[in-house]
């Protein structure tokens, strides 16, 4: 993964940017063929396709997980990169708040116990603090997984699907945390998800993927400022979500 150097004197480096990716698996599989994006710092950008066209491969790349097989793959130098992944993935043998403090106690930060008991009532865990993974639901575990990437504050934040195993009403409240930190952190945001109605509430951008092997097909804008249920439920919400719905159905038409 590499830093930007010498970039524009007119506009500033992106957070994120992919030129030409491409990446093929030893099996000979294609996950991803010529695959172009570019996220501007501050920016929310959901990445929305069909299964297995690549979105989560995206994400590994540019956390530094996996390596492209061909093309450039740049992060803005001197990003924390935070990521929350599709399962909690959380230490069976550490509580609830030792799993949420690591990150902090690995970087040796000051005020590990103030931020972690921060992080975990924005979710809703706190009378949980002291409890094991095992004693947590799917839901409540995925929490704590997005606790710990929030008490970091990372100038770059991926998340692949994170919302998936919660109950509505919980996924609308982390959604609109996450609005509310992106106001007082405007961090850079990409994340996967399934849902058009969750990625156009959430991004300034939707980029629509194609099938495997995945490319970005549609880049669309949501130039909302203001989120929140009344929007959810207005006319303009609902054509954003018709547009964007109706260039991933060509998308998964045309491949």
């Amino acid at each position: 993964m590499d830093d930007f150097n010498n970039p524009s004197a007119h506009a500033p480096a992106p957070a994120v940017e992919l030129r030409d990716v491409s990446l093929r698996y030893d099996n000979g599989v294609e996950a991803l063929h010529d695959c172009s994006l570019q996220v501007s710092v501050g920016e929310r950008v959901a990445l929305l396709g069909p299964s297995g066209c690549g979105k989560s491969s995206i994400l590994r790349i540019v956390a530094g997980l996996q390596d492209a097989t061909i093309g450039e793959v740049q992060v803005a130098a001197d990003s924390e990169v935070g990521f929350v992944f599709q399962e909690a993935t959380l230490l069976p043998w550490a509580t609830i708040t030792k799993n949420v403090a690591m990150p902090l106690s690995l970087h040796g930060k000051p005020d590990t116990n103030k931020r972690v008991a921060e992080a975990l009532a924005e979710v809703g865990l706190s009378e949980f603090a002291s409890a094991y993974p095992r004693e947590l639901s799917g839901g409540m575990a995925m929490r704590a997984s997005i606790a710990r990437a929030l008490v970091t504050e990372p100038d770059i934040m991926l998340m692949d699907e994170p919302f998936g195993a919660l109950d509505e009403i919980t996924r609308f409240r982390l959604n609109d945390l996450l609005l509310e930190r992106h106001t007082c952190d405007p961090h850079t945001l990409l994340f996967v998800t399934h849902s058009v109605f969750e990625a156009v509430y959430l991004a300034d951008r939707v980029l629509v993927m194609s099938p495997r092997p995945g490319r970005i097909v549609a880049d669309i804008d949501v130039l909302q400022k203001v989120r929140d249920a009344a929007w959810r439920g207005s006319t303009d919400y609902a054509a954003i979500c018709n547009a964007v719905s109706q260039a991933l159905e060509q998308a998964m038409t045309a491949a």
